[in-house]
């Protein structure tokens, strides 16, 4: 959550302490921003490095697709299920500190990655790579609103930030590729060493954050990790079990009744994990939406391709990450320029245009099959990348400029948790849809057709909803 000190809260102009000069001030500004460049970094980057390794460490460890999703879902669903709490935890600690402790045990869970002697060690320090992101990406964004008061700074940082993260998001699956070929698939794992540890030496440079009361929710917390868990469990598993199979349909039935509680206790407390109220507002709505949408394209596709790539057109690591390098190559330079067009047009137009042109790769994405040339697929998630790249950033300054401040880091933990779920179960949806291998064509189509549906879907609910003025009322 986002930490206003009381000259913030009044609007008047903070009044720097003794000794503090405007050179330092700027050189906090640039520490801060480098701390939460380097966390979502790497956070992202983790995020996406797993996929090209993934028949590596199968043959490694003899695993299986279920246990190849678990790799990557283990990861996102924990990230997911306490984006909500480590908004809040953030805020009765302090920004700084959680960025810290999330920072060293995402490192330490990393070492533990890297020397994993079975697919149980490694999928369990995976969740707990997962649960350490989840502290750290609200605790970030807190850090960038408390340290950029006025309106438009704040929005070139948070658009530097989000640039971070697509890069890394982009640049992932061609440096696991280069480290699983080079060296070994334990390598991906090893790279976040020595970025941990220049993380925690900025942070020597940055003052303690503020804290504030914040009650933590562990009734609220509890239902949303069943609820999440339970679907992505039964989502993998409906592929190898069957869909109408008793544990699939129980994990489902888990799942919606671990939603009604989080939602009924939320709507009691005094002290809400997640204040319904931000719902009220269609911002908020259409964002939560595109940003799950976005993700569950983006990184469904990265899943899939790395699988065709691979294990139906033989491709090795090294190769298969290469394939990734032209959308890399592009991604970060749409960021900064739907920013500019959100910022004179209004965040809905990169947003609906991002989504759309999403729309058309994923479409494309149809023409291709085991015989396909390379370069066709390549191509085609250029777009795909671009578009996602292009809307992200107007969609996060979005929902975080309607809602007011004080709920900023909500709103911001909100929106991570929905596109971590969309990534957690496109992987989850597309991995068993092309587990059989028999019918992998039939499994990549469908997936294709699945994100074609869902773009169109809140790229409409974006051009019409979003353009339309606001009501009058304030913020949520």
């Amino acid at each position: 959550m986002a930490i206003l000190t009381r000259s913030a809260q009044t609007g008047r102009r903070p009044v720097a302490p003794a000794g503090e000069t405007p050179a330092a001030r700027r050189s906090s500004s640039t520490t801060v921003l480098a701390a939460a460049l380097l966390a979502f970094f790497v956070i992202s980057l983790d995020g996406s490095v797993v996929n090209v390794a993934l028949p590596a460490i199968s043959h490694s460890l003899r695993g299986s697709m279920a246990d190849l999703q678990w790799i990557v879902d283990g990861y996102t669903l924990m990230f997911a299920a306490f984006m909500l709490s480590a908004g809040t935890f953030s805020d009765r600690i302090g920004a700084s500190r959680a960025y810290a402790w999330g920072l060293a045990a995402f490192t330490v869970a990393s070492l533990a990655c890297g020397v994993a002697p079975n697919l149980g060690t490694l999928i369990g320090a995976r969740m707990v790579q997962g649960g350490a992101a989840a502290l750290m990406v609200p605790a970030s964004l807190a850090l960038i609103r408390q340290t950029y008061s006025d309106p438009g700074k704040r929005a070139r940082a948070i658009a530097i930030w989000t640039a971070a993260g697509s890069v890394a998001v982009a640049v992932g699956p061609v440096v696991g590729g280069m480290l699983t070929s080079g060296l070994s698939w334990r390598a991906v794992f090893y790279l976040n060493l020595p970025v941990g540890a220049i993380g925690l030496a900025l942070l020597t440079r940055i003052s303690p954050s503020p804290r504030r009361t914040a009650p933590v929710d562990l009734v609220g917390q509890l239902s949303v990790v069943v609820s999440l868990a339970s679907l992505t469990y039964a989502v993998i598993e409906g592929g190898r079990e069957g869909w109408w199979s008793a544990g699939v349909l129980g994990t489902l039935a888990l799942s919606a009744v671990a939603t009604v509680v989080f939602v009924v206790t939320q709507s009691r407390r005094e002290h809400p994990m997640v204040p319904l109220s931000i719902f009220r507002s269609r911002t908020v709505l259409v964002c939560l939406a595109a940003g799950f949408t976005i993700n569950a394209v983006f990184y469904g596709a990265i899943f899939v391709l790395g699988m065709y790539f691979q294990q139906v057109r033989g491709a090795s690591p090294v190769s298969t990450g290469a394939m990734f390098i032209p959308m890399c190559a592009l991604i970060s330079i749409v960021n900064m320029a739907g920013v500019k067009l959100g910022a004179r047009k209004g965040a809905w137009v990169p947003m609906t245009i991002g989504q759309l042109v999403m729309t058309a790769g994923s479409l494309l994405m149809l023409t291709v099959t085991s015989h396909t040339s390379y370069l066709i697929p390549v191509l085609l998630l250029v777009p795909i990348g671009l578009g996602g790249g292009f809307a992200v950033p107007s969609l996060t300054a979005a929902i975080l400029e309607s809602i007011d401040g004080e709920r900023a880091g909500t709103a911001a933990a909100v929106l991570n948790t929905f596109r971590q779920v969309g990534s957690c179960l496109a992987v989850a949806a597309f991995g068993a849809l092309i587990a059989d291998t028999s019918h992998f064509q039939q499994g990549f189509d469908t997936s294709f057709v699945i994100g074609v549906a869902m773009l169109l879907t809140t790229a409409v609910a974006t051009a019409v909803l979003l353009s339309r003025p606001k009501r009058s009322g304030g913020k949520a």
